[in-house]
Parts: structure tokens; sequence; C-alpha cells
């Protein structure tokens, strides 16, 4: 499992998805950008609407998708509470 925030997903707070996978934190991502435009949460339109265009035009959005990919891929898996470091 690794972690990745709103802001590292062009967002503007800290809140943490967790995923096996890029598609998890980016699905994550999506509904957190729904809900906050649901209580209007000003703050994360410009996301909001960023990410309702890469829905709509996927093959523009190509890049970006390839971006968190490799995003996600790059980070650490997300340490076990309690567990030993290596």
């Amino acid at each position: 499992m690794k972690t990745m925030t709103c802001r590292d997903l062009g967002g503007p707070c800290d809140l943490a998805h967790h995923g096996e996978t890029a598609d998890d934190v980016i699905k994550a991502q999506d509904q957190h950008l729904k809900e906050a435009e649901k209580a209007g949460d000003a703050t994360h339109q410009e996301a909001r609407d960023a990410m309702k265009s890469r829905w709509r035009h996927p093959k523009k959005s190509l890049g970006w998708y390839r971006d968190m990919k490799q995003a996600f891929a790059d980070l650490p898996e997300d340490r076990v509470p309690g567990e030993a470091r290596p």
C-alpha cells in the first residue's frame, strides 16, 4: 500500500489517499473532490474542474495519468506500525 495526498494529485490540501495501485488513489481523489464540491468547498474547485476535464477527455489527459502512475510507482511502500525498518 502507498499513500498520495490531494496536493500530490493536483489538489489544494494534504488529505491522504491510500491504495494498492495508482488507480486506487486517483479514484479516491476523484471522490474527495466530488465531496468537496458538493460541500461548497471553493478551494477544491479548480482541481475538481481539472479532474472532470480529464474524465471527459482521457486521451488528452494521458500525460497527467502517466505522471501520476510514475509518481505512485516511485513512492516507497507505507510502513506498517510496529514493523521493523529494513
